[in-house]
């Protein structure tokens, strides 16, 4: 998980993203399980990590995950990776997806599911 250096191997923070992410969802109420279960899944189509310092071996690591912009296509998840025990900002970012259905085909949210995303039912 590391290198040499003892740093945190890159394409970790995409881990601790999706991690964030599954938390998000059960803080909301639901498990993303259940939602694949209804025929909705999420299709990452765009991810972004601006790395400011790094994580290390044995540092305890916190996550935090807002949805920054919600439709009945398309969500915006942004993430804070920070050290927990000082509280320094190491890496944000954002994930984008898509709603697709289980053929992995664009598809709209269902609207039980509106109020979980801060999708208004205009």
């Amino acid at each position: 998980e590391t290198d040499q250096m003892g740093v945190i191997y890159h394409a970790n923070y995409l881990v601790w993203m999706e991690m964030g992410r599954t938390e998000l969802c059960k803080a909301r109420g639901f498990n993303y399980k259940d939602m694949e279960k209804d025929g909705v899944f999420l299709a990452v189509v765009e991810v972004n990590c601006r790395y400011l310092f790094p994580a290390r071996y044995d540092d305890h690591i916190s996550v935090t995950t807002t949805i920054h912009e919600a439709n009945k296509r398309l969500v915006r998840f942004d993430y804070e990776i920070r050290n927990a025990d000082n509280g320094k900002l190491l890496t944000s970012g954002f994930t984008r997806h898509i709603f697709c259905n289980p053929e992995m085909q664009p598809a709209s949210l269902p609207t039980r599911y509106y109020s979980l995303f801060d999708i208004s039912q205009r």
